[in-house]
């Protein structure tokens, strides 16, 4: 019999056998949610008196937490932490981690092929051709990327690695830094500065009740007319009625979102049925390598933290024991 329960509230990937082959060597049984509701999520930690919780991207509240006295750790198979109640965890004394370096070049990735996607109208053409129309003269007449300007927002280390590959293509950039960071070839400004002269601008900051809707109206009135808005960040970020009314009004050109709010967002409403915004399904974080590595890892916090050991990436300040 297994010493230990360990509820996972939610996946995005076809198979459990790495969860499951980490968790059973031990001594943990992996409990799998059909549901992910807050009051099915609490109802299951309650069933079966869990002893940690991994979560993907489920809403891990007070309710679902403390419907188990005996959970010691929350881990997030991801990097941000705004679906967990860090502060509930916190006061219990129940850890908190992520993996905040699994996929740092997958996001990058994904950014600079929406930027490219962006530039030369890929997915419009796509679109176009595959509906039976094959006409160049059917979208805006394109720029040279090389040369052109891209404004990070979060010069974090997700921003620096997209920073360096930009680069190489040619591009100049610039970059906002909460923390001072600073980096070779890139020009930290104020946001104002950056959303005045980007020709695309990327959101790299993380979902906080302070960012939250915080790139809106404002934000989009300062953007050039022919600049592009990326964000593989978190969708809660962006005042989504803001931007349809942006892109209404000509205020910016176009914009590539590979996450939302909320998910899955509904594609039949403004800004995500505008054919001038990319929509892809929160997929930035994926490739083979990244999952195999974030979710080892998790499942090795889970077995440390239950086994009296501190893990890795403890978020809130604690030590198991």
């Amino acid at each position: 019999m297994s010493k230990f329960r360990v509820l996972l509230t939610d996946f995005a990937w076809e198979d459990l056998e790495i969860e499951k082959q980490t968790l059973t060597d031990g001594g943990a049984e992996l409990i799998i949610a059909s549901e992910k509701d807050e009051d099915s999520l609490a109802a299951l930690a309650s069933q079966h008196q869990v002893d940690a919780i991994m979560t993907n991207w489920a809403q891990v509240t007070e309710k679902v937490i403390s419907a188990s006295p005996n959970v010691k750790i929350v881990a997030r198979l991801g990097i941000g932490l705004d679906n967990i109640d860090m502060d509930y965890c916190t006061k219990q004394g129940i850890l908190v981690t992520n993996t905040p370096d699994y996929c740092l070049i997958e996001v990058a990735e994904h950014t600079l092929a929406l930027i490219f996607a962006c530039a030369r109208k890929v997915a419009m053409y796509h679109h176009d051709t595959m509906s039976g129309k094959y006409d160049l003269q059917a979208g805006p007449m394109m720029r040279r990327m090389e040369g052109q300007t891209l404004g990070i927002v979060g010069l974090g280390n997700i921003g620096e690695i997209l920073a360096k590959k930009a680069k190489c293509l040619g591009l100049n950039v610039l970059a906002t830094s909460r923390s001072g960071k600073t980096m070779e070839g890139v020009e930290t400004v104020e946001l104002d500065r950056l959303l005045a002269e980007s020709d695309y601008v990327s959101l790299l900051i993380p979902a906080t009740p302070e960012t939250r809707k915080s790139f809106g109206a404002e934000q989009f009135r300062k953007m050039k007319p022919t600049a592009y808005l990326i964000n593989t960040a978190r969708g809660a970020i962006v005042d989504h009625d803001a931007l349809a009314a942006a892109l209404e009004a000509g205020e910016i050109a176009g914009a590539a979102l590979d996450v939302q709010d909320p998910e899955p967002c509904d594609l039949t409403i403004a800004p995500y049925n505008d054919p001038r915004v990319i929509v892809t399904p929160h997929a930035a974080f994926v490739s083979v390598e990244s999952l195999e590595n974030m979710r080892s890892r998790v499942a090795r916090q889970v077995i440390d933290c239950l086994e009296g050991k501190t893990p890795e990436n403890v978020r809130n300040g604690l030590t198991a024991g």
